[in-house]
Formats: C-alpha cells, structure tokens, sequence
C-alpha cells in the first residue's frame, strides 16, 4: 500500500507498525491539507494487511495537532471546503447524515481492525484533542504534554467529537469540568482522568510505545481482531445520537458573535507559535 501522496504526513511501515508522523507547520493545524490526509490514510489502511499497529506522532517537538483552523470561525466556506477535500481523500467511505466529517472520522479511527496508538509530546487542543481521544490507546509526556478543548472560550463546543469522547472516556462531570472551564490539562492529571492510558516521563516516552506497538504487532493478525471485537463488544457502543446532537449544537452556535470573538482571538496571537504556547491565558483574557 502506497501512502507517498499524503501532505502533512510521513508515513513509516516496519515489522507491522505504520508510524504515522504529522508534519505540517507550522502548527499541525488541522485544516484542509492535514484532514483530508488523515482521512485518507484511515481509508487506506484499514485494508493494508502489512499494518497491525499504528501510531501516530507529531513532528513538531511542542505541538501534536495544534487545534482546527480558526477559519473554520472566521470564513464561512472554510469548513465547506475543508470537508469536501476530506470526502473527496476517502472516496468511498461515507459520512452518515446528521454527522459533519471529524465526528465520521472518530467511527472511522475507532472501527479500523488495527490497533491505533497516539504518542503525546506536546499540545493537542481543540480538533487535535479530539483526534488524539479517537485513538485506541493513548501515551503522554510528563511535564511536556497538554490537552485541552477550547472552545467554549471561543462561544461554540467542541463539535468533533469532543463531548462524545471525552464523555466516554473521563466520565459526565470530568467532562463537563474540561469543557466549559478549557482548562489545559497536563499528562499526570489526564491519566488519572482517563484521558490517556499512563503519563510517562519525556525520556521514556518513545521506547515506551516503541515496544508495546512492536509486542503487539509480533501477535498472530487473529490475536489482535478478536481481542479488539471482544473488548468492543463489552464496552458500551456510542450511538449516533450523541453525535447529532453534538453537531447540530455546533452549528447553532455559529454566527456573527462567535466569528467577531475568533477575529479578536487571532489579532491577540491565537494561531501563532508564541500566542499557543499560552492559549487558554489569552481566550480568558478576550
């Protein structure tokens, strides 16, 4: 299987391992470029019996995925766009209606017969974070990682997936707490919230995942279908539901206000190395 064609992303196949690396600056944003590729990869290698595990990591030493472009705020035919390049990536898998595409590609990541990884060094907020909960198994740096939802600082919700996951994985009132107070949270407050599987100290970050995803890749292919049917069938199914509900209170909320508050936003440095090394201290202070 061929993945050469992919913008944003270098893709490494070894011993049963696809190391995906996100590569694109300046901040990993997850825009037109950096979706439809990760949509495409997604199509393409829930075919590729050479890949039993996948693991995703970031380039760039501070930022996994930064967040969703803030014109997706700012120009209404930014997402439009960004959404069709993405539809067009994976031909032919297809967006259920009442879903928008990061909420199709949640149950597209979470269905694939792979074992997926994510490997956190730096931030991932917003659409990042949301991408980085898709994921089957997830790893975080002590003292170097943060995960965060924004957007209620922005006047929207999270409108990836964001409610649906984190809900699943933190619980009601964690979920709560993280989305409307958009707080950052750092690797050793996101293991004990369920956000990732185990924060780890920097150094020990990438051998750490190294061995687990090539211990797992070693397993017979059946080992790993049946061991993933087996704990999806026990663990409680998301119905789609959530997900139309999440999307249609995205959308409500868009409008006049919410792109004035994103126009401030950037003219204070959002979307800027600098400005999102201190995000959630500058969206409070707007």
């Amino acid at each position: 299987m061929s993945y050469e064609d992919l913008p944003a992303l270098t893709i490494d196949v070894s011993d049963g391992v696809a190391t995906v690396t996100i590569d694109h600056p300046p901040l990993n944003l997850m825009d037109a470029v950096l979706l439809p590729s990760l949509r495409a990869f997604v199509a393409r290698v829930r075919d590729d019996a050479d890949v039993r595990v996948i693991v995703f990591e970031s380039a760039d030493p501070e930022f996994f995925v930064a967040h969703g472009d803030m014109a997706y705020l700012t120009d209404p035919d930014a997402l439009p766009a960004a959404t069709r390049a993405a539809i067009a990536a994976a031909p032919g898998a297809t967006v259920p209606e009442g879903l928008n595409i990061l909420q199709a590609m949640s149950e597209e990541v979470r269905s694939l017969p792979q074992v997926t990884i994510g490997k956190l060094a730096g931030f991932a907020r917003g659409a990042g974070n949301e991408f980085f909960m898709y994921l089957d198994m997830r790893f975080a740096a002590i003292g170097k990682s943060g995960q965060g939802q924004p957007e209620s600082l922005m006047g929207i919700l999270p409108g990836g997936g964001g409610t649906v996951n984190m809900t699943r994985l933190a619980g009601r009132a964690r979920a709560l707490e993280l989305i409307l107070g958009a707080e950052l949270v750092g690797a050793e407050l996101a293991e004990r919230y369920g956000l990732i599987n185990r924060a780890l100290p920097a150094a020990e970050l990438d051998p750490f995942v190294d061995t687990l995803a090539r211990r797992i890749a070693g397993l017979r292919p059946e080992v790993i279908s049946i061991t993933k049917a087996a704990v999806d069938a026990v663990a409680q199914p998301i119905p789609r539901a959530a997900y139309a509900v999440e999307n249609e209170g995205l959308f409500a909320a868009f409008g006049d206000e919410v792109t004035e508050l994103a126009h401030r936003l950037l003219a204070a440095g959002i979307q800027t190395r600098e400005g999102e090394r201190d995000h959630e201290r500058i969206a409070n202070s707007i």
